[in-house]
């Protein structure tokens, strides 16, 4: 019986693999900063006159802002209060579900394709 060998990719497509799949990562990562889907909060939860202790930071913690720049707490005040506020569209996590269990599906179905060529090939259809 003969040894199985899987076929071989030649070497500029594994670069382009390569290529595309970073390409396709970043792209996965920064188009919904980009776009405005996620990153930075749309409201800043204001405080009329901040202080310090209404930020809720300590002396420790205003050390640190001190030492990035920032002497008092009205000018921390924007990045201290910029919250996320998360609330959930029922409907696009439903969507969201579905398109990734149909993907897992798809990919299922296409593995057992494969694995069963593979068998089929190695044991002469046996």
């Amino acid at each position: 019986m003969a040894k199985y060998s899987p076929p071989e990719q030649p070497k500029g497509m594994q670069i382009f693999d390569i290529v595309f799949l970073i390409v396709a990562i970043f792209a996965a990562l920064w188009l919904p900063l980009r776009a405005g889907w996620a990153g930075a909060s749309k409201s800043i939860d204001a405080i009329a006159n901040p202080t310090w202790e209404s930020l809720k930071q300590s002396p420790a913690m205003v050390e640190q802002w001190v030492k990035l720049g920032y002497a008092d707490a009205a000018s921390a005040h924007n990045i201290i209060q910029n919250k996320f506020h998360y609330s959930i569209d029922w409907l696009e996590l439903i969507v969201m579900a579905a398109v990734v269990i149909g993907y897992f599906v798809f990919v299922f179905r296409a593995s057992d394709k494969e694995y069963r060529d593979v068998i089929d090939e190695k044991f002469n259809g046996k």
